[in-house]
């Protein structure tokens, strides 16, 4: 099973991060004494989300046993909507401004 960190916008994915391997490799660092850098920061990524409100920002968690990284990746970028739909339907939210009220222009 994979695991993968996404966060994407009303523009689009702005980032993927396959996070599969990051337990076992934060519990080596832990071992061998040694510090465990993370790929990204999540506190940053949310606070990104925050003050871009208007942009929709969604952060998500999810898992897949059939896709890999590209194949995702290649997934936002031809049927964007299609991928966001699979990934709020069974990922974790972890952030999300969007809204499904419809826009009215008075």
């Amino acid at each position: 099973m994979n695991k993968f960190l996404a966060m994407w916008d009303c523009n689009g994915l702005e980032c993927l991060f396959d996070i599969t391997d990051l337990e076992h490799e934060h519990m080596i660092s832990n071992l061998k004494v040694e510090r465990f850098n993370m790929p990204f920061n999540i506190s940053m990524m949310m606070m990104r989300a925050r003050v871009n409100s208007q942009r929709s920002y969604e952060i998500y968690i999810f898992e897949s046993e059939d896709m890999d990284y590209d194949f995702i990746k290649d997934m936002f970028d031809k049927e964007p909507q299609t991928m966001v739909n699979a990934v709020r339907k069974s990922g974790r939210k972890l952030y999300s401004d969007y809204s499904k009220k419809e826009k009215v222009i008075s």
